[in-house]
């Protein structure tokens, strides 16, 4: 029997080698017809305590290793370190990109202002 691999983010690392992980899922209700968003929470073995919270990391199944413990730790990408870092670079473009628009805009409200002159007249 294969074992499952979930995704999931990390929101406690409190714990010594373990870290809890809330994994969300969408289905369709059976009667309403509707999706429905489900979070579980797993306990997963994390032997080095590398990833903390906010981290988004793969589980896979695995042999209890504890009363709770059944998950394991495969791979995680941190997100809590390079976040800060790939923001700075679009806002400084988004505002190269503006600065030209608002020089534009005056320009289209004088034409309005003349063409609606000429009608007058």
């Amino acid at each position: 029997m294969p074992r499952r691999i979930l995704e999931g983010q990390v929101v406690s690392d409190k714990m010594d080698k373990t870290i809890t992980v809330l994994v969300q899922r969408r289905y369709i209700h059976p009667v309403y017809k509707k999706y429905v968003m489900r979070t579980d929470k797993y306990a997963a073995h994390d032997g080095e305590n590398h990833f903390k919270v906010g981290d988004k990391v793969s589980i896979i199944e695995c042999a209890p290793i504890s009363r709770r413990k059944r998950w394991t730790v495969v791979t995680g990408a941190e997100t809590s370190s390079a976040a800060p870092e790939k923001k700075a670079a679009p806002v400084a473009a988004k505002k190269a990109e503006k600065a030209p628009d608002t020089k534009k805009a005056p320009a289209k409200a004088a034409a309005k202002k003349t063409t609606a002159k000429k009608k007058d007249a």
